[in-house]
């Protein structure tokens, strides 16, 4: 896939980025990433997905795939949660996140909807997804994990509000099931779990 291979790496000389359900990632000397998988069927998926959306600026690009590990470029930036906790949600975010989602959707997705801790903020505020899963297998006709996510953050209603005004056919397509949504995570007091 890519110009070099990247079969003897020392990881000691790698500085340790992440740990999560599926993988550790570690920044390469060369300003790439390895993540190397635990979830087999999780991982074949993330590499299908970035191969398949090869070139997309929403997503990082990927060089190698070996058996239980890729190498693809770095998102530099904080996550979407971490940005908004610290800066709100501005205005022109609100429409950084939007294009996003009519990406999706351009891209044939069938998940339209993604998690604040998987959407990088990058220095120069434009977005990047990290750790894409399902979004040629799941059902999800709108921005569930997302709404969650904003409701959490206190900035949901900032969001529909944007999304109304701009976007008004996504509003009316989106508004009546996140609302409904929200309000079966408050009843059933599930608001707490991890976005």
């Amino acid at each position: 896939m890519g110009h070099r291979k990247y079969r003897s790496i020392n990881l000691f000389e790698c500085k340790f980025l992440g740990k999560g359900h599926n993988g550790i990632v570690y920044l390469l000397p060369d300003n790439k990433v390895i993540k190397i998988c635990y979830v087999m069927k999780d991982f074949h998926g993330e590499a299908y997905i970035l191969k398949k959306v090869k070139g997309n600026k929403y997503f990082p690009r990927i060089y190698e795939v070996g058996g239980n590990y890729m190498i693809r470029d770095y998102v530099d930036g904080i996550t979407l949660k971490s940005y908004i906790k610290k800066n709100g949600l501005s205005r022109k975010l609100t429409l950084e996140i939007i294009e996003l989602l009519k990406e999706f959707q351009k891209l044939k997705f069938k998940k339209i909807d993604i998690r604040c801790k998987d959407v990088y903020v990058q220095p120069n505020g434009k977005l990047k997804v990290i750790d894409p899963q399902k979004f040629y297998s799941k059902e999800r006709d709108f921005p569930r994990h997302l709404s969650k996510g904003l409701y959490k953050l206190n900035v949901l209603d900032d969001f529909l509000c944007i999304l109304k005004y701009e976007e008004p056919s996504l509003y009316k397509k989106w508004a009546y099931k996140i609302r409904r949504y929200v309000m079966t995570l408050e009843l059933e007091n599930k608001i707490d779990d991890d976005d």
